[in-house]
């Protein structure tokens, strides 16, 4: 078969086009889970008071006059409905849109399923295109990426809130809805609610997820025909880049979780059809039963798969106590060897270009042990979702886990540092090394063949070296040996490979025959020549895919959730370390190859969406940057308290006249001494920050300055949006008049962090008034912002900033 994704080849072009929108609605479905407008979820009593009447869920559609009647019969109803209308309308559009193209996306698939099954598509039959690699892959991510949206918007996005914002839309954009879009019923059905609520203590719905995901059908011998591949291929070609059986689970973890997600379009299987079930978990879960499903949505089988007789049935071996012990234990020894191999390579100048090129597979070996054990233990240690929590039989097993494994949080993220710092290095060094081959291919050859060309000059007598006799057969073989040099072509590695190797033979040889051993000069020749034919080989073995293979294995998109719970560890090592940044950066470079995922195939289609999603995940990602480094700026004002607090009450001010005598009582050694210690402690937190130089993390790029100027006006806001709350809030039954020491009180706690703000500006290079007044200033127009609100018809909606301000309840 031609190439599947030919610019010429349709069939292949639509679906690699489908799967790239499939990825990019993924993207915007997250994005708009967290812009949920509050209202909808009614858990303000206030909300619920005010709009409970205008807001409805599905009911609505089965009594659609009643209600409207209801708003209509009443002035000031209509009116709130027409301000809720004219605040609401567009973030309800966006959301629409987005349920909508989850629709259309199942739509279009089951139509190019049809249109392939009826010929459409010439010479191109299901059958073939299974077979080929690349629709292989893509169907198998077609339907694998409809579940996952199905789950995202279930977890994210409650059911109850989405019918609300349904029914919402279909009110304010009535026509638009009947006219241009007739879909709107079947969205509706589709996203109806399913009764799943992410929180604790609720129960799992009847025939929950099957009956969600079959609410637009499948084509079931479809569904069947790509369960059968991910059971009996490797659809990825993972295994080359793992080659060491033991490690099979992490290199099909991929398909895995693709897996997991289809078999509940075929529902039988996981009940019924226990062989089948037996052979996916031998060769997907045989040691692990927690598993990423896309960008760190974790599931715990057990939980997931406990109403399945057969699924459950396969699961007990991997379950089995014994089992559960081994996999533990092991991951905790492979974690204790690690450690030390790490920190052995990571020590300065261990990792050189001579070592590195001789030790490329047993660098690669720590390089996958290390990442498969990362794996293996932050997925099975990390907390349990509500419905798995509720399981007891899911605690007793993760208990087991963090008992057999002797986990410690502390050390697995020294295990994550060290990787990402190892692979950091490595990856830099290969790019170096790629990028300089062919330069040094052509030095190292030069050099050899120069070397033999004087050689065989010495041995036709006419050039002079001390006691050497003329020989033509040397000379002859010398100058041949020359020319073999210049002739090695640097495109044909194999051959050129071969022929080095067996040049570098006759090399010892003709050392040994010709009793050349005895001349001091010709020898270092020879041993030159092969020194130059040695490096020659190592160049030639420096090839892209060892970093296409580096890229694989570090992969970090299972920890993109996972990572938030080891924050405080890295806050914490901050703290005591500010330039544990420095490490810290080739962690955050780490978790920006998850990118990699969603972006693939937007990127092989070249989908207008790539710029939006890349944005969307590299934004998150900078935020979680911003977050973990926030200690920094908090640390600096605990620190500038503390110095505020000795220049205000404790350190006396110099007098512009000073009797000597009195000398002594102004100079306050001890506590000059600590404002000075603490100035330096600010110093350092600063330099930490600076340390991480400019780094792109997707395609956004950080530089630490802004980073840091960034962090102290966040902490800088929500230190003065607290003060001015909790200074100005006044108790109504106070007999005496609070306003003025209110007000005394307030401006001296301003007054403290102006002046901390001036002292500290220079140490830290950053324009100190400047930044004040700009954020005091926002800090109140926010405020009468909000205050104005209540009296406007279209309100100002405060997100946005990624500085956002404290926001406190107005009545």
């Amino acid at each position: 078969m031609a190439d599947f994704l030919a610019d010429n080849n349709q069939c292949g072009q639509n679906l690699l086009r489908l799967v790239s929108r499939g990825n990019a609605i993924l993207a915007e479905l997250l994005r708009l889970s967290d812009f949920i407008p509050p209202v909808f979820k009614q858990d303000n009593a206030m909300d619920k008071m005010k709009y409970g009447e205008i807001i409805c869920d599905f009911r609505y559609f089965q009594s659609a006059e009643y209600f409207d009647q209801k708003i209509e019969s009443r002035a000031e109803m209509q009116d709130l409905d027409e301000e809720f209308r004219e605040n609401h309308v567009e973030i309800l559009t966006r959301f629409y849109q987005a349920f909508a193209s989850v629709h259309k996306y199942i739509t279009d698939l089951n139509r190019f399923l049809e249109d392939l099954e009826e010929g459409v598509y010439i010479q191109q039959t299901l059958e073939g295109v299974i077979i080929n690699e690349d629709g292989k892959q893509l169907l198998c991510e077609s339907v694998y990426l409809y579940g996952v949206m199905l789950l995202v918007i279930d977890m994210r996005i409650e059911g109850i809130v989405r019918e609300r914002m349904l029914v919402s839309y279909y009110r304010y954009s009535a026509q638009k809805a009947a006219s241009a879009d007739s879909n709107i019923d079947d969205v509706c059905k589709l996203l109806r609610s399913t009764g799943f609520v992410n929180v604790p203590q609720a129960k799992r719905p009847l025939n929950y997820p099957e009956s969600y995901f079959s609410r637009v059908p499948v084509n079931r011998e479809f569904v069947n025909m790509i369960i059968g591949r991910l059971r009996s291929d490797d659809v990825y070609n993972q295994i080359s880049a793992f080659p060491f059986p033991e490690h099979r689970s992490t290199a099909l973890a991929t398909q895995a979780s693709m897996l997991y997600i289809i078999l509940y379009f075929e529902p039988e299987i996981l009940h019924h059809q226990q062989a089948k079930m037996r052979e996916i978990v031998d060769k997907h879960f045989p040691d692990n039963w927690v598993i990423s499903i896309y960008m760190g949505m974790t599931v715990n089988l057990l939980d997931a798969w406990m109403p399945y007789k057969a699924a459950l049935t396969a699961l007990n071996n991997t379950l089995d106590p014994g089992n559960v012990r081994e996999q533990s234990v092991k991951y905790s020894r492979k974690l204790e060897k690690l450690l030390p191999a790490l920190e052995k390579y990571l020590k300065e100048g261990v990792l050189e270009e001579e070592f590195v090129l001789d030790s490329i597979p047993k660098l690669m070996n720590v390089m996958r042990e290390s990442n498969v054990t990362l794996r293996w233990l932050m997925l099975h240690t990390t907390a349990l979702s509500p419905s798995a929590d509720m399981n007891k039989k899911c605690r007793l097993l993760k208990d087991q886990v963090l008992a057999d494994s002797r986990y410690n949080p502390l050390v697995l993220f020294q295990l994550m540092l060290y990787t990402a710092q190892f692979e950091f290095k490595l990856k830099e060094m290969f790019k170096r090394m790629l990028a300089e081959k062919q330069d040094k291919w052509e030095t190292f050859k030069k050099e050899g063949s120069e070397r033999m060309q004087e050689l065989g000059e010495v041995f036709s007598g006419t050039k002079p070296l001390t006691r050497v006799e003329k020989n033509e057969n040397l000379q002859a073989w010398f100058t041949e040996m020359a020319k073999q040099i210049t002739s090695l072509g640097y495109d044909d590695a194999t051959s050129a490979g071969r022929k080095i190797v067996q040049l570098i033979q006759a090399l010892e040889e003709v050392q040994e025959f010709h009793q050349l051993e005895s001349n001091l000069q010709v020898r270092q020749f020879l041993a030159d020549t092969r020194k130059y034919l040695h490096q020659m080989i190592r160049t030639i073995n420096i090839k892209e895919e060892t970093l296409i293979t580096i890229e694989i294995v570090a992969d970090l998109s299972y920890a993109w959730e996972i990572i938030d719970s080891y924050t405080g560890y890295m806050q914490q090592g901050i703290k005591k370390e500010p330039s544990l940044v420095i490490k810290l950066r080739a962690t955050f470079l780490k978790m920006a190859s998850a990118l990699d995922l969603p972006l693939m195939r937007i990127n092989q289609a070249n989908s207008p969406d790539l710029m939006s999603v890349s944005q969307y995940y590299s934004g998150e990602l900078v935020a979680y940057v911003r977050k973990v480094l926030q200690i920094i700026p908090q640390t600096m004002f605990g620190l500038l308290a503390r110095i505020v607090q000795l220049l205000t009450s404790a350190i006396r001010e110099l007098p512009t006249r000073l009797e000597k005598d009195k000398m002594k009582d102004y100079a306050q050694l001890d506590e000059r001494y600590q404002v000075a210690k603490l100035t330096h402690d600010i110093s350092v937190f600063t330099e930490g920050i600076l340390m991480m130089k400019t780094t792109l993390v997707g395609i956004i790029k950080i530089d630490p300055k802004q980073l840091l100027e960034d962090g102290i006006r966040k902490e800088l806001v929500q230190q003065v949006s607290t003060a001015l709350h909790q200074g100005l809030i006044f108790n109504p039954k106070a007999k005496v008049n609070e306003l003025l020491p209110r007000l005394q009180s307030l401006g001296q706690q301003m007054d403290g962090f102006r002046r901390s703000f001036e002292y500290i500006q220079d140490y830290v290079n950053i324009y100190g008034l400047k930044i004040w007044q700009e954020e005091v200033s926002r800090i109140i127009n926010y405020n009468v912002e909000q205050e104005c609100n209540s009296f406007l018809r279209t309100k100002v909606a405060d997100w946005g900033e990624h500085i956002s301000i404290d926001s406190y309840s107005y009545s």
